[in-house]
């Protein structure tokens, strides 16, 4: 018998692609739609700030499935379009404020947007963001020789853009509140290793100071005044402050929202009839023991797979390891690294390393880091070290299980990982 069920997914992304394509390998026959404000077919971010912003990339590689994927597989694409409200008693969602679409189950899989500078001066042209795909277009154009890019924020779009910068033959200069990049979510120690990789290649700091406003001539920036009054020149600035879940559909709908959409462990929300994957989506993590929001790749990817599964009435969590990961630089010193795990902010009592977290200027570090609590480990980052990944996962599952390990032995590189299990 035909099923006559509609599932309708707002956010053709990431998580969007990937719960229209999990839906359909599970068998659904009913009617999917997949609707997008871009109007670009769903394509993977990563590319934007690595691989496609160095243009070594071809735009074609980003997407996620062909174009011809969609009409073979069944699925409404709906591109260009906003949805503007979410009626859960109805079951429809409006569209650009005219027409309704109904459903019976909805995955909202909205992703997120990058917080945006209030200064004078934010608004003057050559002041970017990063966040799709023309945006990334654009950079591509104006980083080329010569250029003095000014990057604020030192978190993953801000190193890997100052890294883009320099590949480019740009200068580079990183405005970041804290004193060393990255050091909210890899703490003191790998935090080092990062700023001693862009300083050997030539990128500059500014620790410690935020911008209090842009100068421009003609409307076009030209430098930018920091907090503590230096003067920084700029022809292009690029803003990487973080970003915000676009939650603004789920709590019009009355759905619960708390930095991001509230959602148990098999990502429903407090709506049982609708489900939120992504960056968007605040889930019970069953291994973490709580409530996280994790903004990467490899969670749009799976939670949107998650999600689909538990729409078709799956009772699996979604409980993979958080996965993310970064490559910056070409030439020596290059850092490659994965990273598995979960550590809040000063969540961990030591960092033990496996090898020499020291950078070089002519060389690349190669080293494993792991984050301890009481013994166990809670995450493990490797640096231009592979296929480890599957080792580390395990022993992030079993440190959250309440395993601990031996010191020495996860620091000895001739122990084997998957031996310290056993």
């Amino acid at each position: 018998m035909a099923d006559d069920r509609t599932f309708l997914i707002v956010g053709a992304s990431m998580a969007g692609a990937q719960a229209a394509q999990q839906l359909r390998k599970d068998g659904f026959t009913g009617r999917v739609v997949l609707v997008g404000a871009e109007t670009d077919r769903p394509y993977e971010r990563p590319p934007l700030s690595k691989g496609y912003l160095l243009g070594k990339e071809e735009r074609d590689k980003a997407f996620i499935h062909d174009a011809q994927w969609y009409g073979e597989n069944d699925v409404e694409l709906i591109l260009g379009v906003t949805v503007t409200a979410v009626d859960p008693a109805a079951h429809t969602v409006t569209v650009d404020d005219v027409d309704p679409l109904r459903y019976d189950k909805l995955l909202i899989a909205t992703g997120s947007r990058p917080r945006r500078l209030d200064v004078p001066g934010a608004d003057s042209d050559g002041i970017r963001y990063l966040r799709t795909i023309e945006e990334s277009d654009r950079l591509r154009e104006t980083l080329r020789e010569g250029v003095q890019v000014l990057v604020i924020g030192a978190g993953w779009i801000g190193l890997e853009t100052a890294a883009a910068a320099r590949e480019a033959g740009a200068s580079a200069t990183i405005v970041e509140m804290d004193s060393l990049p990255l050091r909210r979510v890899l703490g003191d120690e790998l935090a080092a290793v990062f700023r001693d990789v862009h300083q050997a290649h030539g990128t500059t700091f500014h620790f410690g100071a935020g911008v209090r406003e842009f100068g421009d001539s003609g409307g076009r920036v030209t430098h930018a005044v920091l907090t503590d009054g230096t003067e920084v020149p700029a022809d292009l600035v690029i803003v990487g402050v973080g970003i915000q879940p676009n939650v603004e559909l789920a709590q019009a709908a009355g759905l619960s929202v708390e930095n991001g959409i509230v959602t148990d462990e098999r990502l429903r929300t407090s709506d049982p009839d609708i489900y939120a994957a992504g960056d968007v989506a605040s889930f019970l993590h069953p291994m973490v023991g709580e409530r996280i929001r994790v903004e990467h790749w490899a969670n749009a990817r799976y939670g949107g797979r998650a999600a689909a599964s538990s729409m078709l009435g799956g009772q699996a969590p979604f409980d993979r390891v958080p996965y993310f990961f970064s490559d910056q630089y070409v030439g020596k010193p290059h850092i490659g690294m994965e990273y598995a795990g979960y550590v809040a902010p000063g969540g961990y009592d030591e960092v033990v390393f496996r090898g020499d977290p020291t950078v070089q200027p002519d060389a690349n570090p190669k080293f494993l880091a792991f984050w301890l609590r009481e013994g166990r480990v809670l995450a493990g980052m490797n640096v231009n070290i592979w296929d480890v990944q599957d080792d580390i996962a395990a022993l992030v599952k079993a440190g959250f299980a309440g395993t601990s390990v031996d010191k020495a032995r996860l620091a000895d590189p001739e122990v084997p990982l998957a031996s310290l299990l056993t």
